[in-house]
């Protein structure tokens, strides 16, 4: 097994390649940016954010380092590995981008589930300047950045795999850093994704949206599976976690969110569509 660090990023404000001397990325035109102390580099240009701290705060990256070191989501971490690992070349070097990737609990499982013939270049990008820091702690091997999907700081063409996990995908951005033959690798909710929490927490349930099954331009439609497995929370801090790393602990009221404090047990249901999507030929 090798995994490497990817290197081909661009200069997230004029697109040029960086290229690392030392501890900084600095392009052509001379943008330069230093790598922290802890290992990873801010590309995120502040005409580029919409919020003085965008992405998950600190408490939330927390929750979900804690639930998801504890495996509760290991099925849907194999099922990537298992997409993303498909195919690839066992005499090259392959290069995958987790974009959106949190606390890089999904980048850490790949990096696990590669085989001794492969070399795998990684690269972690969140808009969460904290949940790349505790990322950057976790594995020095992963090139970790802050940036956003919006304007991926990655020269075109340069990657074989995309990772889009309970993210939001920006699929002009995807199809454009991906090479010809690349795959999206698409994680969502489904329609029963933690059911038994959301029935507590709210009075009723809305009716589920429409899915989307458009392909994206540029992309063809290469696989979709769903996954499902049941967990149990056997402790109250568990359940916090999980509402703390969700969009429901915003969306709940003061009433839901106290239901939900109170539990010390609970049994759910996970369901979750995996979807890929193959880059097309230029």
């Amino acid at each position: 097994m090798s995994i490497t660090p990817f290197q081909a990023l661009a200069c997230p404000l004029d697109g040029l390649p960086l290229q690392c001397n030392g501890s900084t990325w600095r392009c052509p035109s001379g943008h330069s940016y230093d790598i922290a102390s802890q290992g990873y580099t801010y590309l995120l240009p502040v005409q580029n954010k919409r919020s003085r701290d965008p992405g998950d705060s600190k408490a939330m990256v927390n929750a979900r380092r804690r639930f998801l070191t504890a495996g509760y989501y290991r099925p849907i971490a194999a099922a990537v590995n298992r997409i993303a690992l498909a195919d690839l070349p066992a005499n090259a070097t392959s290069s995958c981008l987790d974009a959106g990737s949190g606390e890089g609990y999904y980048l850490r499982e790949l990096a696990a589930a590669v085989s001794e013939e492969q070399v795998l270049a990684l690269l972690g990008l969140d808009i969460s300047k904290w949940a790349v820091l505790v990322a950057a702690k976790q594995d020095k091997r992963i090139n970790w950045v802050v940036g956003s999907n919006a304007k991926l700081p990655v020269l075109s063409g340069t990657l074989d795999r995309v990772l889009c996990l309970f993210g939001f995908p920006v699929y002009a951005e995807f199809a454009r850093v991906l090479k010809p033959g690349g795959r999206l690798i698409q994680v969502d909710s489904g329609p029963d994704h933690l059911r038994e929490l959301r029935e507590i927490i709210y009075p009723h349930l809305k009716p589920e949206r429409p899915v989307d099954r458009q392909i994206p331009q540029g992309f063809s439609h290469f696989s979709t599976e769903t996954v499902r497995f049941p967990i149990d929370l056997t402790h109250g801090e568990r359940i916090a976690d999980l509402l703390a790393m969700t969009p429901h602990l915003y969306r709940a009221s003061a009433e839901g969110r106290a239901r939900a404090a109170a539990l010390t047990a609970l049994s759910l249901g996970v369901e979750v569509h995996l979807t890929c999507f193959e880059r097309n030929p230029d």
